[in-house]
């Protein structure tokens, strides 16, 4: 988590909330967005002056101003940059300026961005502007922005800054490569020292809205750029029997070991190593003197140490192999980083709809020549395009972009008829803005061009497309500005895979593009070629299979036509091509080089383990589980799932062993795996080709009963058994039961909390039982006072996108068998277990030797209370030698009345977060993880209830709490908050639900972090201008709690306090815990701050709510959520080392794009 990039935040005294009509209420006023609005509080400008002034006396000068609903009413921000301007601020960004769109926390996020970098711009601005005769007066300067664009020099902002360099290459690739190969889509691959960018262009720019930057989340319009921690100066690792390449970078300095100033080993020593870069083509200005030669021998020596680490393992290790020569090393990392660098371009292409292989790889950036063809051929591209100038594409793309001025702002319009007048005449005020915006930079009316957008999505949903119609023309049923509703319908069947024709669509901004075109193009001067191109000199690259004769040629001295085969490196001077056996290179007519790939040459892989192989393994079958949860999140209909992302979807091994499972919802991670086998040992041979199954029970490794599981068992010709099964989890909105959204929080058995599947054949000999699974659904209605589903479209809907995403992991997998075989790919699945299985057993090791280096017993324990006075005791004994150990949870708590009874998968899925967590490092996260560990967990306890115990507590409560007893076991670090603090408000017309942060614990070596949800769940909670929105509530605090977290040497993270007040009559329901126990400390640590729950009655009247129950609430009324602060570590006594700060880790190059946004949506659920 990034720190801030604010000193000091400022409370304005002020309030404007959305206009509902009730007694009492002001005149309202009438947003931009045609949104009624009331002003509560106007703007203290008195009170403002004299904090503003405070500000300007300790030195700060730039200030970002984000106020509540700004976005369609700023009078209260301009007031307030009014006088912050007068008061002598020399910068003041306004969010309702930076980026008019709903949701204040992205909006605030990039008014504060844009403030702090602004500053800076302006300065190397007016810098480079000084260094000119006449300070650049009359000229035009400018500067490329994030969205691809070319701005003036006067209105460059930091907001729109942030990706001006990659933007730079996507432009260059589109203006050469797409147009060159006559317009067949092109995937950017753009792969420099630190990390790879990957885009992709069709016609248009790709766009999107929201993104992270270095953790800074920005709404503003940008290209989508994805970006893996993979460059050239990725460093390389062994760990546990595995090859691993980043996110650690060495950096510029010192530079890979090659550079001679002591850096670590790299991609770029490995491709050294390989023969694949050659010293004599690249300038003298390494060493500490900055004038010495790339040095081949570092680079050995670098690796040698690795290679010395790999062959102890494969010696020593669980399986003794043949040891691999240190060419054989290298070769193995650089296949593992081409590995991971396809795994985006295959989300990127696969999330919308799009086949990687029929795409061209637009290769540029200085490392990027040296992978191409291994990329391509990984993905099966047949085509790769590397531009003459691929080292300089970044820059020659600024030079052939267009000056672009964009102007938009918020709409809460319908997309009806009715309304067409009102979206052209804005469109058209927005389109006149931009034509004279340009025309004041010298364009001539026929230079400018205008595109138009709207911001659509369908009424209650959040998925909404930013869609132009410049290839739907206007009919007579659509605004005169184009048939956008054809548009949005297009684009949400090709990324979806569905519409929703009977759903409203609304409109959330409208936007117009306005671009000024230079006229600027590349001359394309071919140069003839004169006879046969000459080889420059012979080298030796190794390549699978050992050293080849590769000669080297120069691409200055090549000529149109000319053919080279592979292998082979052109060089020039940004820039070293590969052509690798198979493949061959032509040089275009305007002098770009053209790469046909040819298929690769058949290798042998054996079931033994390999440590390359079971590397490249791990990133496929991750993939493969990845491109499920896209299908899923693709065809699903339901919010929870598409765009809540509460699902996981998982490959496992023919023993129903789970072999991978992405992305990771902690809750999910061992519970599906028992599930699986559960299936297996119920069905038996009753399992046949065409089945799918369908189970939700806590007896059979469910978690709660809204996340229904389908499994797919897969049978492969000539096996009697199934081969691997596939599953999806789907958090499913409702199931039925005593409560709207089955989740209640009184509930005492099972059946008042929904339909229960313990092993229900959804698909049956390739039917789709729709009848059977209709009346199981609907069956907790004939239980009194309960209901069946209350969404059963939806349910039906979801529960066939998992069988489709179940579909697309056999698929997968048939055509790694038909790659592998099916012996090689069954083995790296045992292969892969056995790597977390080593890594869980190195740790155990770790563990008990330092406790025994410490004189300490290798039993360690731990006992903790829910707020109930339920025990949840645990002891774990360590065997040093077998790296293993006895988690015993024997004297644990009988089960429950309640609903805090959390079943065994539940319990396990706490675990395996938590060996995770103590491994430190990523790992595989598999079966292989339990495989050193028995667990002993009471029968009839609270954590292994009866199969009619109610269960949905345990989920979201009790499970926190078995992770703060286990990691309090092993003094890892102090309790968290131990909550999920889950609060749900409903009436006849709405529902809503929310879990809220609290404090985590610190450790050794680390404060805990503030207002944050921490391990069993990561949710995000909504914004509170949508909420406010679509509920009736006003958010009146939602701030730290501060002095919650326990004081240590390493305090304790705070809780938050949250306020609500309710506008209608509704029931408020609670979920808590940590009401009675508090968070514990560890070491001499402080314990944190309990949570407390109250109803401030609109007559002044306080009642403490308790933590569980249901309320009616009413209007006027106030619910006050205090959430429990995070346990201390060590002495308070005993300061803690300044500066403080998290634990000391590698500097990683940060992802970023919409494939890491959507990893990161669904990583926090």
């Amino acid at each position: 988590m990034p720190e801030v990039l604010y000193e000091e935040v400022l409370e304005v005294d002020e309030r404007v909330v959305l206009y509902r009509g009730e007694p009492g209420a002001g005149t309202p006023i009438k947003g931009c967005t045609g949104d009624l609005l009331e002003v509560q509080q106007p703007v203290d400008l008195g009170g403002l002056r004299g904090k503003l002034e405070g500000l300007l006396s300790r030195g700060i000068r730039s200030l970002a101003v984000v106020l509540m609903h700004s976005y369609t009413w700023a009078q209260h921000e301009q007031q307030v940059g009014a006088l912050a301007q007068e008061l002598g601020f020399t910068h003041v960004s306004l969010s309702s300026e930076a980026m008019p769109m709903v949701r204040i926390v992205p909006r605030g996020h990039t008014a504060c961005a844009d403030a702090y970098l602004t500053p800076t711009i302006q300065r190397y601005v007016q810098g480079f502007r000084r260094g000119f005769q006449g300070q650049l007066k009359d000229v035009q300067v400018l500067f490329m922005r994030s969205d691809g664009g070319l701005a003036p020099m006067d209105s460059f902002s930091g907001s729109r800054a942030v990706l001006s360099g990659p933007a730079g290459g996507v432009v260059g690739y589109s203006a050469t490569t797409y147009q060159v190969e006559g317009g067949q889509p092109v995937i950017g691959f753009d792969m420099g020292g630190t990390s790879t960018d990957v885009s992709r262009y069709a016609g248009e720019f790709e766009h999107v809205f929201e993104a992270s930057t270095a953790g800074v989340t920005l709404q503003a319009p940008q290209l989508d750029i994805n970006t893996v921690a993979a460059g050239g100066g990725s460093r390389l690792f062994f760990r546990s029997g595995l090859f691993v390449v980043g996110p650690e970078s060495a950096g510029a300095h010192p530079g890979p070991a090659c550079y001679r100033k002591g850096g670590p080993v790299t991609v770029t020593d490995a491709n050294l190593v390989l023969g694949r870069l050659l010293p004599a083509s690249f300038p003298c200005i390494f060493g500490p003197g900055e004038d010495q030669p790339l040095s081949p021998e570092a680079s050995r020596k670098a690796l040698e140490a690795v290679a010395t680490e790999v062959n102890s393992f494969l010696t020593n290790g669980p399986c003794p192999a043949s040891l691999l020569s240190l060419e054989e090393v290298a070769m193995g990392f650089v296949r593992v980083a081409n590995e991971a660098m396809c795994r985006p371009i295959r989300a990127l292409t696969q999330a919308r709809g799009h086949d990687p292989s029929a795409h061209v790889l637009a290769c540029f950036g200085g490392a990027g020549g040296q992978h191409a063809c291994a990329i391509a051929r990984a993905l099966g591209m047949d085509t790769v395009h590397i531009h003459r100038h691929s080292g300089l594409l970044s820059a020659l793309g600024l030079a052939l972009a267009d000056v672009v001025h964009e102007a938009q702002e918020p709409c809460s319009l319908p997309y009806t008829p009715e309304t067409f007048v009102q979206l052209d005449q804005r469109l058209s005020r927005l389109e006149e803005q931009c034509v004279d915006a340009l025309r004041a930079q010298g364009f001539p009316r026929p230079q400018i061009s205008t595109e138009s957008f709207l911001h659509l999505r369908y009424q209650g949903t959040d998925c909404a497309l930013m869609v132009s119609a410049h290839q739907h023309p206007a009919t007579a049923r659509s605004p005169r500005a184009g048939d956008f509703g054809a548009a949005f319908v297009e684009r949400y069947m090709r990324e979806f895979g569905f519409v929703i024709p009977e759903r409203p669509v609304v409109v959330d901004d409208v936007r117009v593009r306005g671009t000024g075109r230079s006229g600027l193009r590349l001359e394309d001067v071919p140069k003839a070629q004169t006879g046969p191109p000459r080889v420059d000199k012979m080298t030796q690259c190794y390549f699978e299979g050992g050293y080849q004769e590769t000669p080297v040629y120069l691409l200055g001295e090549l000529g149109y036509g000319h053919k080279l085969l592979g292998p082979c490196l052109i060089i020039d001077s940004n820039s070293t091509i590969l052509v690798e056996p198979g493949c061959q290179a032509e040089v275009t007519e305007t002098g770009d080089i053209r790469i046909s790939v040819g298929a690769e040459a058949p290798s042998t892989v054996g079931a033994q383990l390999d440590p390359i192989h079971l590397s490249i393994f791990s990133h496929r079958f991750m993939s493969i589980a990845e491109q499920m949860g896209r299908i899923l999140q693709r065809t699903a209909i339901s919010t929870n799932i598409k765009e809540r992302l509460d699902f996981s979807c998982a490959l496992f091994g023919p023993d129903g062993g789970l072999v991978s499972n992405a992305p990771h919802i902690p809750v999910h991670l061992g519970a599906m795996q028992e599930t699986v086998q559960f299936q297996i040992q119920q069905l038996g041979a009753d399992l046949h080709p065409g089945d799918v199954l369908l189970s939700n029970h806590p007896s059979a490794g469910g978690s709660h009963l809204p996340d229904l599981t389908v499994i797919t068992p897969v049978f492969w010709p000539g096996q009697t058994r199934p081969v691997f099964y596939v599953a999806s989890r789907g958090h499913h909105a409702d199931i039925g039961g005593i409560t709207p959204g089955s989740m209640p929080p009184h509930s005492t058995t099972l059946q008042q909390e929904g339909a229960v599947f313990l092993s229900f054949k959804l698909v049956q000999g390739g039917v789709f039982q729709e009848e059977a699974v209709t009346e199981a659904l609907r069956a907790p209605g004939k239980i009194p006072g309960c209901s069946g589903t209350r969404n059963l479209h939806d349910n039906l809907s979801d529960l066939r996108a998992q069988v489709a995403a179940n579909q697309k992991g056999i698929q997968l997998v048939g055509e790694l068998i038909g790659q592998y075989g099916l012996d090689v790919v069954q083995a790296y699945m045992g292969h892969i277990q056995a790597n977390a299985e080593l890594a869980v057993r190195d740790m155990l090791r770790a563990f008990g030797t330092s406790r025994q280096a410490r004189g300490l017993p290798l039993e360690v324990s731990a006992e903790d209370h829910m707020d109930d006075g339920s025990p949840i005791r645990l002891r774990v004994q360590i065997n040093l030698s077998q790296g293993s150990a006895v988690f015993d949870f024997s004297g644990t708590g009988p089960e429950v009345f309640g609903n805090l009874n959390a079943p065994r998968a539940i319990t396990l899925s706490a675990l395996i977060y938590c060996l995770r967590c103590l491994v430190g490092r990523d790992i595989p996260l598999n079966q292989g993880c339990l495989a050193p560990v028995r667990v002993v967990i009471p029968r009839g306890s609270i954590l292994d209830p009866s199969p009619e115990a109610a269960v949905v507590g345990g989920n979201v409560l009790t499970s926190q709490r078995v992770v703060d007893v286990i990691l309090g076991a092993f003094g890892a670090c102090a309790a968290s908050q131990g909550c999920m603090n889950n609060v749900t408000l409903g009436n006849a017309h709405m529902g809503y639900y929310e879990t809220v942060a609290g404090g985590a614990g610190a450790g050794p070596g680390w404060h805990g972090r503030s207002g944050v949800h921490s391990h069993m769940t990561n949710t995000r909670i909504t914004d509170p201008e949508i909420l406010e929105r679509r509920y009736p509530v006003i958010v009146r605090r939602f701030e730290l709690r501060l002095g919650s977290g326990g004081r240590g040497r390493f305090r304790g993270g705070d809780g938050v306090v949250r306020e609500l007040l309710f506008r209608e009559e509704a029931l408020l329901s609670v979920l808590t815990e940590r009401r009675a126990f508090q968070p514990y400390g560890l070491h001499g640590g402080e314990p944190g701050a309990r949570g407390l729950n109250l109803l401030v009655r609109k007559d002044g009247r306080t009642v403490n709510l308790g933590g569980k129950t249901s309320v009616p609430v009413y209007p006027g009324d106030v619910f006050c959520l205090h959430t429990p602060g995070g346990g201390g570590y060590g002495d308070p006594d005993d300061p803690a080392p300044q500066p403080p700060g998290s634990p000391q880790q590698l500097p990683a190059f940060p992802e970023r794009g919409s494939v890491y946004e959507y990893r990161r949506a669904q990583e926090a659920v």
